[in-house]
């Protein structure tokens, strides 16, 4: 009897250590028999964060914290992850919370997909997050200011501010009233058609000849367009001397054929080549110019039949 019951205590015992270690590891206060490696961060603070609390990447849960300690006027915190947590070397670390009341957890940044995978024992950098604490206090503060704001407006000081207004619309309130009473008859002139703007804004006089007008001008655009295409098919005049190349060949043969006119004539060549480049008929026609000229000279001095000798003589007649 002695020995069931001790061992029926001893049964007891063991279900209660185990319970009480798989009750711990599933609040995340201890981490005793999963497997993974461990890498650091420094940071200048790390307000409430506990050892045992979450540490996740992109909202899943990677890993815990496993040592919180001040080093060198940081804080070290030890992060234990999981052999598939996929911590890249430019992985940065961060605290934050998942509320204003919410529990605290490191966040880990994917990092480039090209960096190689932390291992054991590296040191990740970190980003710094604003303390809850100094953010509730300059929330204080705008919630103090925004209240006396509110409070320094009492009602002495907005008669002050108002009364001058009240005052000037007291004191012109005829002109005041005039000027609506102005303002409300062009209105009504406007919405009765009457007027310029009136006849602008109902008369469609000014529509129909702005509608004419974007007509025209279609029309004109149409034609225009018809115009180009018949000139692109080779129709028309105009078609014809851009697309045809019989003119192009006509004018082609014109100049070739002058320009061997040409080439003959700079030769000597043919009736116009030899007056060109003839000297002989220079000379010719200098002399008879010079022959000319002194029969022209001795007619003054005598009859028809001596000016019909000379003229023979000169020229050998």
């Amino acid at each position: 009897m002695k020995n069931s019951l001790e061992t029926k205590l001893g049964f007891f015992v063991a279900i209660t250590v185990c319970a009480a270690v798989l009750i711990i590891e599933t609040l995340g206060s201890a981490d005793l028999f999963s497997r993974g490696y461990r890498v650091s961060a420094l940071f200048d603070t790390v307000q409430d964060l506990k050892v045992g609390d979450r540490v996740k990447m992109a909202g899943v849960e990677i890993g815990r914290v496993e040592n919180i300690a001040l080093a060198d006027e940081k804080v070290s915190v030890t992060l234990k992850l999981r052999p598939d947590a996929g911590v890249k070397t430019d992985s940065k670390a961060a605290i934050k919370f998942t509320g204003l009341m919410g529990q605290n957890f490191v966040n880990l940044s994917f990092g480039a997909p090209a960096s190689p995978k932390a291992e054991d024992g590296a040191v990740l950098q970190t980003v710094e997050q604003p303390d809850l604490s100094v953010i509730m206090d300059k929330l204080d503060k705008a919630a103090t200011g925004i209240a006396n704001f509110g409070n320094s407006f009492t009602g002495d000081k907005i008669d002050n501010l108002v009364g001058p207004l009240t005052d000037f619309i007291k004191q012109n309130s005829a002109p005041i009233t005039a000027t609506i009473a102005n303002v409300k008859n062009v209105t009504s002139q406007i919405a009765a058609g009457q007027g310029t703007v009136g006849k602008m804004i109902y008369d469609d006089a000014l529509y129909n000849t702005a509608l004419s007008t974007v007509s025209n001008l279609q029309d004109t655009a149409i034609s225009v367009h018809t115009a180009v295409n018949n000139i692109s098919s080779g129709q028309g005049t105009i078609g014809k001397l851009l697309t045809d190349d019989t003119l192009y060949r006509a004018t082609t043969s014109s100049m070739t054929n002058l320009n061997s006119i040409l080439i003959k004539v700079n030769q000597g060549q043919g009736t116009v080549g030899k007056l060109v480049n003839d000297q002989d008929f220079y000379k010719n026609a200098k002399l008879s110019l010079q022959k000319l000229d002194k029969a022209a000279d001795g007619l003054e001095d005598t009859g028809p039949l001596s000016v019909i000798g000379i003229i023979a003589n000169q020229f050998g007649l």
